[in-house]
């Protein structure tokens, strides 16, 4: 996917960047593959949409996460998503 700007994302987009972003197991690498936006992109969209003391908490927790960073994992972890995570198929999420 190319390189997407932040303006051009709608709103289900944008909550999709900000749902994964919480997710602790799902790397920056895999939101940048699904919607074209960097690392520093879905920091600033979580900036610009969260209440700040939200952000700051979320972005403590994340600076320097192994499991946020694909670089940073273990290199028999090829998946972005908990194995017991419902499969998740063009953002919206699979019944069983």
């Amino acid at each position: 996917m190319s390189k997407t700007k932040i303006k051009d994302l709608n709103p289900e987009q944008i909550d999709r960047i900000i749902e994964m972003g919480w997710e602790d197991r799902t790397p920056f690498d895999a939101i940048e593959q699904q919607f074209g936006v960097s690392e520093k992109d879905v920091i600033n969209i979580m900036r610009r949409e969260m209440k700040p003391s939200s952000f700051r908490m979320w972005r403590a927790r994340v600076q320097g996460r192994s499991t946020k960073h694909q670089a940073m994992r273990r290199e028999d972890i090829d998946r972005f998503r908990c194995t017991r995570q419902r499969s998740i198929s063009g953002n919206k999420v699979s019944k069983r």
